[in-house]
């Protein structure tokens, strides 16, 4: 295949109430895009913050930024709309014709990318997703749930997946011709992943360190959380289920 730069890689974040990663989060993606334009792997990048209705200084640092880099968008929800809104409404205000979608709190060496880009062209994959290789540093309660949650993943949906919902998805734009995601919780991770591997999409995974979080409070193991997943799956397993290659959803 040839070697051919892809145009524009559009990096976005999820935030809600993340005062105290934003600038670290900013930086990170503009260093990578940067050495990715020196290395002639992209042309351009964007940078996307979805502020998800925050009640911090969230939303004013966002908008500080992208008034001086023009580079910087900013989507603001009026109300909040959790993880699912949130990813769905970075996807849609991204422009790149590829597409990552990380956390505020990186968590992940953001370099990583390097590896995901050249996956993707290797094996001219829609989706590169990483997954940790260790992950009990945010301890062994939230790796029980999240090995219970594969493996209902692939229960439900016949799909195997490892870590399916690690905020690392690498995306061609062109998966969402095909792809209307419409969960709101954090389901959507395994709903766009089962929805790529029932069209037949190429979906490569990759392993990567992992680095917990270590400010601010994670709401992803709370009780309503998990019950809002559970509640997506069930009601999307029909919808999901019915999927073919041929399938436009």
């Amino acid at each position: 295949m040839l070697h051919t730069k892809f145009e524009r890689l559009s990096v976005f974040f999820p935030m809600w109430n993340e005062e105290q990663y934003l600038q670290r989060a900013l930086k990170a993606a503009h260093d990578l895009c940067q050495e990715l334009i020196g290395l002639g792997t992209i042309a351009d990048y964007q940078i996307v913050i979805v502020d998800d209705a925050s009640t911090d200084s969230t939303p004013q640092m966002a908008d500080e930024a992208a008034r001086r880099d023009t580079r910087v968008k900013v989507v603001h929800h009026p109300i909040n709309r959790k993880l699912g809104g949130s990813i769905k409404s970075g996807f849609a205000a991204s422009t790149g014709d590829i597409v990552l979608y990380t956390d505020a709190d990186l968590p992940f060496d953001m370099r990583e990318v390097h590896n995901a880009l050249r996956l993707m062209r290797q094996y001219e994959a829609d989706i590169v997703s990483a997954y940790r290789f260790d992950r009990t540093g945010e301890g062994y309660v939230r790796v029980v749930y999240s090995m219970f949650y594969n493996f209902l993943v692939r229960v439900l949906f016949g799909v195997r997946f490892r870590d399916i919902n690690f905020a690392f998805k690498l995306c061609r734009k062109t998966v969402f011709d095909r792809i209307e995601l419409e969960s709101e919780g954090s389901f959507i991770d395994a709903e766009l992943i089962v929805s790529a591997k029932k069209l037949n999409m190429s979906v490569v995974q990759f392993g990567v360190d992992y680095f917990p979080r270590t400010r601010g409070v994670s709401t992803l193991s709370s009780p309503s959380v998990i019950i809002k997943i559970l509640r997506e799956a069930f009601h999307l397993r029909k919808k999901l289920n019915a999927i073919t290659p041929d399938s436009a959803i």
